[in-house]
């Protein structure tokens, strides 16, 4: 099965300082077909004006992650972590048994990014947060971890679910394989720049593409692309 969920498709919500778009139901956002993709349970595409963002708020039992698309967000949390991430960056938090956090865009400029919530494998433990560089050139061509729950994923931020997050960067007219586990898991793939095939589908940048049923995929770049892929249970 291969889904294309185009992005004017996706829920929206403007609220001025943030543009957001909702690849699954989110907040007044609701769809009953797109309620969750296995454990993915949230891929929102947000864009920050200056110096503006989310202000303390709180989550549980969720593990979230940040990949900053342009610009740079900076965290604060209740745990003492503060950090600024920046475009191709990634972050985690696992919210565990409950954690209050801050995200700001503390720069001059828009900051965007994909934000993703996968359900952990188990409720509570301890929350965390955590950051870290990823050069692009060290995804070209190839799927790298950027966070996971799996072992032997090097250099990923370690997730508390069956599940990857993973980054590629492709040039136009060359293609990357990726191989699940299993057929029976869940792939969500989007172009945060770019455009590229899969089979017969085509997507453009900030598409979604929801597949299961598949041993393998083979993606090929239509133009120079980015590109952000969930592998979940």
């Amino acid at each position: 099965m291969i889904e294309l969920r185009t992005f004017d498709s996706l829920g929206a919500a403007n609220h001025g300082w943030l543009d957001a778009r909702h690849h699954f139901s989110f907040a007044d956002y609701r769809d009953p077909a797109r309620v969750n993709w296995g454990r993915l349970r949230v891929w929102n595409d947000d864009r920050i004006a200056p110096n503006t963002g989310f202000p303390p708020h709180p989550h549980n039992d969720m593990e979230i992650i940040t990949y900053v698309r342009s610009g740079a967000i900076t965290h604060r949390d209740s745990m003492g972590n503060e950090g600024r991430t920046e475009a191709g960056d990634v972050q985690v938090m696992s919210a565990g048994t409950g954690v209050r956090h801050s995200e700001y865009n503390l720069e001059d400029k828009d900051t965007t990014l994909f934000q993703i919530w996968i359900i952990p494998d188990q409720r509570g433990g301890e929350p965390s947060w955590g950051a870290r560089k990823f050069p692009k050139d060290d995804r070209a061509g190839q799927f790298v971890p950027l966070a996971s729950g799996k072992p032997g994923d090097g250099d990923a931020l370690p997730i508390r679910a069956d599940a990857r997050v993973l980054g590629a960067s492709v040039r136009a007219g060359e293609s990357v394989t990726y191989e699940p586990a299993d057929a029976g898991r869940h792939l969500y793939l989007v172009p945060a720049t770019g455009k590229l095939r899969l089979d017969d589908v085509e997507a453009n940048a900030r598409d979604g593409v929801a597949i299961t049923g598949r041993s393998s995929i083979t993606v090929t770049a239509l133009e120079d692309s980015e590109i952000v892929l969930v592998d979940a249970a």
